[in-house]
């Protein structure tokens, strides 16, 4: 585990799963090293807080969907090292969260499996950008339906979804990110929360999440695979979709498990060209 974390855990202790994002943060200020960042007083004491994530590298416990505390990360500007959503790793642990705001045995074994998968992340696989060798030059093709006007990747390299998503794959990596449909159909997008770094996700599970006013959009995972890299400006700047779905608005990298698999599942341009045709009319009516 990251020594020296900063915690910014979820504020909503009328909740289960706040009470646990609270016992999560307890739990890793015991070894002396980590600092909670206490997202009610944060308010009143701006400095003390922005110096210690400015110190540490910033964990973010969010309870659920809500995401107040990746929201206040946010707000504040500060940049997001891991992050974990209490919900969606009750979910993946198979283990129902009941309302009563008590910490039962399903509760604790939850907040130990959460404190062990921190314990067994291997930090030495996060990347940022300028660390990958990766080459991506999009070569479109573009839509045009009314006013708005779609651009698909044509590289053989690009795989898509029918979930709107795609992967460049090369090798046992690949980027990924969501298409110009998600993002012309979401409209202006206000928040971004990516997968966090060194998580295992199955080929179709969420691999992300992306919210406009309109909606909120789960990336579907085109690959399998451990994330090794996020696109951390997408936290500050999650318009950045909008303006560029692929060049700019990628949203993370995969190490990939079995990427002749994946491929069986997924399509090329010409087929989600097509499939992406027919959407665009049904929205139009």
């Amino acid at each position: 585990m990251v020594e020296n974390f900063a915690i910014l855990p979820c504020n909503g202790l009328d909740k289960c799963a706040g009470v646990i994002s609270r016992e999560i943060a307890i739990k890793l200020c015991e070894n002396g090293k980590n600092e909670i960042i206490c997202p009610v007083y944060y308010r009143v004491a701006e400095t003390k807080y922005n110096k210690i994530a400015g110190e540490h590298a910033l964990l973010v416990i969010d309870g659920c969907h809500n995401r107040c505390a990746s929201k206040l990360a946010a707000e504040k500007k500060l940049k997001i090292s891991r992050k974990i959503t209490v919900t969606e790793e009750a979910k993946t642990h198979h283990i129902e969260l009941k309302r009563n705001l008590r910490l039962l045995e399903n509760e604790h074994a939850l907040i130990e499996s959460i404190l062990n998968g921190l314990n067994n992340v291997d930090n030495t696989i996060v990347l940022t950008l300028e660390e990958t060798n990766f080459v991506f030059e999009f070569v479109y093709e573009t839509y045009q339906s009314g006013k708005f006007l779609f651009r698909i990747p044509k590289n053989q390299e690009v795989y898509f979804n029918e979930n709107d998503c795609w992967a460049w794959v090369i090798g046992n990596r690949a980027r990924i990110g969501v298409t110009d449909f998600v993002q012309q159909n979401l409209s202006d997008i206000l928040y971004f929360t990516p997968p966090g770094i060194g998580a295992e996700i199955d080929q179709f599970g969420e691999a992300g999440e992306i919210e406009s006013s309109k909606s909120v959009f789960e990336l579907i995972s085109p690959v399998s695979g451990k994330v090794i890299s996020i696109n951390e400006t997408l936290i500050q700047k999650p318009e950045l979709i909008n303006e560029n779905p692929y060049e700019l608005g990628w949203v993370a990298e995969i190490e990939l498990t079995d990427s002749e698999s994946d491929k069986e599942l997924l399509i090329g341009f010409d087929q989600y060209f097509e499939i992406m045709k027919k959407k665009v009319e049904e929205l139009n009516g």
